[in-house]
């Protein structure tokens, strides 16, 4: 289902960057200075807020083979005490992937320098702890098209793909402009506080995502996002009721001595 969902995003949301950017570089080598039009660079408009079709989702499942729970506790733990030394022995010594729109993995070094350089592990802040820590809390987990005996979380919800790129066209957006429920029910209030009243109720189905939200200034504040629900109302949900689409992940794969860490989709660039 990801590499479905990847398909969409590259044909629909990476037109622009693929035949502009080639322009721009160009135009760049002519001169200093690439000509700006009136007022500068703007983004498009939002498109219009209006009802849409429903398009329902099945979100992931838990992958609940007890060996792969108990390997992801055992990930929490060296994530908490960001022990580098214990974690590479859950990396794959050879073979690791690191998957972008080519395999950026250096096949000339362990799976350990791949992975660290993949999540950028080595970061001052401890983002990439922070980062491993999170996937290792992650429940769901699915098998890898075309690589047998890979597992890669987290998993993607179940969404009829030929569905979703027809939403894309009626409703003017992008891939990544759209989410899904983590329950069925999810409370949409009128304004971005709990309080305030409750002006619509999400179903199973994909919402859109609207990009005026963000996270508040101070993180001990309610995070709330501002979505557009099929009925064509705009309201606001916790963020924590709001799954994305895509993303990044981590892949996994079992050998005789246990479950290891195989490869990553996503990550930091070269």
């Amino acid at each position: 289902m990801r590499q479905a969902l990847i398909a969409t995003t590259l044909i629909l949301a990476a037109v622009m960057t693929v035949t502009l950017v080639p322009e721009l570089v160009r135009a760049q080598g002519q001169s200093e200075q690439v000509p700006l039009p009136p007022g500068g660079f703007r983004p498009p408009p939002m498109a219009p807020i209006k009802p849409y079709k429903p398009v329902a989702v099945t979100p992931p499942r838990a992958y609940d083979d007890p060996s792969f729970i108990a390997f992801r506790k055992q990930l929490a733990d060296i994530a908490r005490h960001r022990n580098r030394a214990a974690l590479a022995k859950l990396v794959v010594a050879q073979g690791f992937f690191w998957m972008q729109d080519k395999d950026l993995a250096d096949k000339r070094k362990s799976g350990i320098d791949n992975f660290t350089k993949a999540v950028d592990l080595d970061a001052k802040d401890g983002s990439g702890w922070e980062m491993l820590a999170g996937y290792a809390a992650e429940p769901t987990g699915a098998p890898l098209p075309n690589r047998q005996g890979i597992v890669c979380a987290p998993a993607n919800p179940n969404i009829d793909v030929k569905a979703f790129q027809a939403l894309i066209e009626a409703t003017q957006t992008e891939p990544p402009d759209w989410g899904y429920p983590i329950k069925e029910g999810v409370e949409v209030h009128g304004a971005p506080r709990l309080n305030a009243p409750v002006i619509d109720k999400l179903g199973m189905n994909l919402v859109r995502v609207l990009p005026d939200g963000g996270p508040p200034n101070n993180p001990n504040q309610q995070y709330f996002l501002h979505v557009a629900t099929p009925s064509g109302k705009a309201g606001f949900v916790t963020g924590q009721e709001l799954a994305g689409l895509g993303g990044d992940q981590i892949c996994y794969t079992k050998d005789a001595g246990g479950w290891k860490i195989a490869g990553y989709f996503g990550g930091a660039g070269e």
